[in-house]
């Protein structure tokens, strides 16, 4: 709804302000009248009238204004009544819903706009985080992340950034920054920042279809194929992260037959397409790694050798803390934990103090070479950082379990 609106008004604050406006008339009305037969259908109509409303209330309009009214004005029947559910604005098809959607993943990733903005605009307006949740993400400060998003907002309206998608010789400069944010959408409804571990699994799946239409626009991209492999295979997994008791449950302990296994295939399959190409990247190295993890039968029987050295090779085209954990993690199950535990202790304090897995990793190898007093110690800076509910909760007992005397 707010990527239709925003293409009829160009301007992304009045649409959020307008599709907000028609929520709270939706909030007073519809517990009297019912709810409309297509409620997205009822509050785009209410929101662009509303929009449309606060255009030609303003009294004192730059001609840009005036063009956009003037714009925008064919497009709305000025005279509806979005509390009658047959006056609604119904313009919902899936190729005008594709393109609207796609008209805003770009716009956000416009390279005009720093690369820290782009993801926090992107998960604000795409997928409606609230700038906690941003923060969270991000391991920053609410305020900042707030500072990020009006600046970015500013500078497309400043800059008269355009709301469309790029030609195609204009495509492969906007796709790292493209990608990226499908991901970063990806991860926060795969890994929820606050609440519970899937509160927001609606995200992974938005992030799912976003990489279809990735694949959609760009066919034969690579990196297009290896960012949706990469979501479907890790995404397949979803249903057995967290128990009966809505604890969390690490892969080592899930039970694969809830698995997605058809999505894993899918996964598989794509990798097994795109590799050959020979033009290996960041996502492709993660998908085949995902689906590694998805195509082995048990934990014990993980081909942790090849894993550890897809992450070395991960580790050369995109060098980070977050992927040296997670070879280590692989090193540790091919190799010993103590050469785990060694990797780690490579990577500075400063990039991780904050970042709670890796402190939980550690401890976990900790435990693993028969230290419990320093993996409680590191279980301790991990329970010191953000994280969602599941995540302490689990911290929580694992260090009580390591704690507790014999």
């Amino acid at each position: 709804m707010l990527a239709t609106l925003i293409r009829f008004t160009g301007d992304i604050g009045l649409a959020e302000d307008a599709l907000q406006d028609a929520v709270l008339v939706a909030l007073q009305r519809w517990p009297e009248t019912g709810m409309p037969r297509n409620p997205g259908a009822w509050l785009t109509t209410a929101a662009r009238n509303k929009a449309l409303d606060r255009m030609r209330r303003e009294s004192k309009r730059s001609s840009s204004e005036r063009d956009a009214v003037s714009i925008a004005a064919p497009n709305l029947r000025t005279g509806s009544d979005p509390s009658n559910p047959s006056d609604t604005w119904d313009a919902f098809d899936s190729s005008m819903i594709r393109d609207d959607q796609l008209r805003l993943l770009f716009t956000c990733c416009h390279p005009a706009l720093a690369p820290d903005a782009r993801v926090a605009l992107a998960l604000r307006t795409i997928c409606r985080l609230s700038t906690a949740e941003i923060a969270r993400v991000h391991l920053v400060a609410e305020s900042t992340i707030g500072q990020r998003i009006s600046r970015a907002k500013r500078k497309i309206a400043v800059a008269g950034i355009p709301y469309r998608i790029p030609e195609d010789h204009e495509l492969p400069d906007r796709l790292s920054a493209v990608l990226v944010t499908v991901y970063a959408v990806f991860v926060a409804g795969h890994h929820s920042p606050v609440g519970q571990l899937d509160a927001r699994t609606d995200l992974a799946d938005e992030g799912v279809r976003l990489a279809r239409l990735l694949v959609a626009l760009m066919p034969d991209e690579p990196e297009c194929i290896g960012l949706l492999a990469l979501v479907l295979a890790t995404h397949a997994r979803r249903c057995a992260r967290l128990g009966s008791d809505g604890e969390l449950v690490l892969m080592e302990n899930q039970d694969r037959s809830r698995w997605h296994h058809d999505e894993i295939a899918e996964a598989a399959s794509l990798v097994e397409r795109v590799l050959p190409r020979r033009r290996i990247g960041p996502y492709q190295l993660q998908a085949a790694i995902s689906c590694l993890h998805g195509l082995a039968p048990d934990f014990d029987r993980t081909d942790w050798k090849q894993i550890a050295e897809l992450y070395s090779m991960l580790e050369v085209v995109q060098p980070s803390a977050v992927v040296r954990v997670n070879r280590a993690v692989a090193v540790s199950y091919a190799s010993s934990p103590a050469a785990g535990l060694a990797m780690l202790d490579t990577i500075e304090e400063s990039h991780v103090a904050q970042w709670h897995l890796y402190w939980s990793t550690k401890a976990a190898f900790l435990a693993r070479v028969g230290k419990p007093s320093l993996a409680v110690q590191a279980f301790d800076r991990a329970l010191a950082c953000e994280m969602n509910d599941s995540d302490r909760r689990f911290l929580v007992s694992r260090r009580e379990e390591l704690a507790a005397p014999e």
